[in-house]
């Protein structure tokens, strides 16, 4: 799984004006929580929460005074009009064992149903894994090339990578392939 790296700079609780001071220099909030750590208040570069992935899953290297600290990026709390960040939220997981996070899942090939007039329709675009660490994937690949008129991909039906476990119901459809006419239905019912 990808790591992104950030400074954080330590701050202090209940005082408002250093808040408004650090957020005019482009500057966020941050809370770094979890089980059986102490909590941190600290600052985030709004350069660096920008800087984030998107769509992928990714752990937070947090530094602050010197220690590091692995974390999961849990929330990102956006003002009123959103469209700017306030608050960020980080989840401590450097001594958790086994986590469980959100995979994104990418969709690789083209559904052979699709030159016969089908259209492929994804369900989810994530899953929940179990994995130690170490071993959590960024991205669930799942090839759909073989998908027919009709046909459907189950949970069930994905291979997990090495060392995970999808926590997902087995019996829920991440994807389906509709034929013709069943596209048309839908796209004149909307």
């Amino acid at each position: 799984m990808k790591k992104v790296q950030v400074r954080l700079i330590p701050r202090l609780v209940g005082k408002k004006s250093e808040v408004k001071k650090f957020r005019k220099q482009g500057y966020v909030p941050v809370e770094i929580y979890g089980k059986g750590v102490e909590n941190v208040h600290a600052y985030m570069s709004l350069k660096d929460l920008y800087s984030f992935p998107q769509g992928e899953a990714f752990l937070v290297e947090a530094e602050i005074n010197g220690e590091k600290r692995v974390c999961l990026l849990k929330d990102v709390q956006m003002g009123w009009l959103g469209d700017n960040p306030i608050h960020v939220d980080l989840q401590d997981i450097t001594y958790t064992q086994e986590i469980e996070v959100e995979v994104p899942i990418e969709f690789v090939g083209t559904p052979s149903g699709v030159a016969l007039g089908g259209t492929f329709e994804p369900l989810l675009h994530s899953l929940t894994v179990k994995a130690k660490i170490d071993k959590l994937p960024d991205k669930i690949v799942v090839d759909v090339s073989h998908l027919g008129l009709g046909d459907a991909i189950h949970v069930r039906d994905i291979v997990p990578p090495e060392g995970c476990i999808i926590m997902d119901s087995p019996e829920e459809t991440v994807a389906v392939l509709l034929e013709p006419e069943a596209a048309e239905e839908t796209a004149t019912s909307e």
